[in-house]
């Protein structure tokens, strides 16, 4: 009987297919884009500033690389919006089709990151990036406020990056031991 149940696996939709790959894409570029400004200065402070001549609260083991990372931030920038349009497809296709067909296969504790991720992982990453913003924050002035500052709004978001991406070597792991049958439900 749980062979039934491991052999029937409900194929995603094709809007949640594609929300998913672009999801992937797009955070994959912002990974790219981030080292590339972290490069450029692996220190971490809390508050509103933060600069080579100030003590940090840590730092990361790698040289500073001084230089231009206009690309970085550029990249950055537009994958960033590519993930919230995206995610805001995605939301608004999920709350209009209902689409729970495909997820009632997945046990509790993988529904409960799923959520997590979705609506605090990806939520505190907008948001403190628009804190560290000075174009936004100077319309906007309490967003950085209210994480103690543009330099504090940087390090959670670091903190938030680093939780994304232990869950996605998760989400990888538990799709790698679903086997072959669950991976082609995302991907055909």
């Amino acid at each position: 009987m749980s062979s039934a149940i491991e052999t029937t696996v409900i194929p995603h939709s094709i809007a949640v297919r594609v929300t998913h790959w672009l999801t992937t894409a797009s955070f994959l570029c912002l990974l790219i884009s981030g080292g590339a400004i972290l490069i450029a200065h692996p220190r971490f402070y809390w508050g509103e500033t933060g600069g080579v001549d100030m003590p940090s609260l840590f730092d990361l083991p790698i040289p500073f690389t001084f230089g231009h990372t206009g690309w970085g931030r550029y990249l950055h920038f537009l994958a960033a919006w590519a993930c919230v349009i995206t995610g805001a497809v995605y939301l608004t296709y999920c709350l209009l089709a209902g689409d729970e067909k495909a997820r009632r296969s997945y046990n509790r504790l993988q529904r409960m990151t799923y959520l997590v991720v979705v609506f605090l992982l990806f939520p505190l990453m907008i948001v403190t990036g628009l804190a560290m913003s000075p174009a936004i924050t100077s319309v906007v002035p309490w967003l950085a406020t209210m994480f103690g500052g543009h330099q504090s709004a940087r390090t959670l978001h670091f903190f938030s990056t680093c939780a994304l991406v232990v869950f996605l070597f998760g989400h990888v792991t538990m799709v790698s031991l679903a086997g072959l049958k669950r991976l082609r439900t995302m991907i055909v």
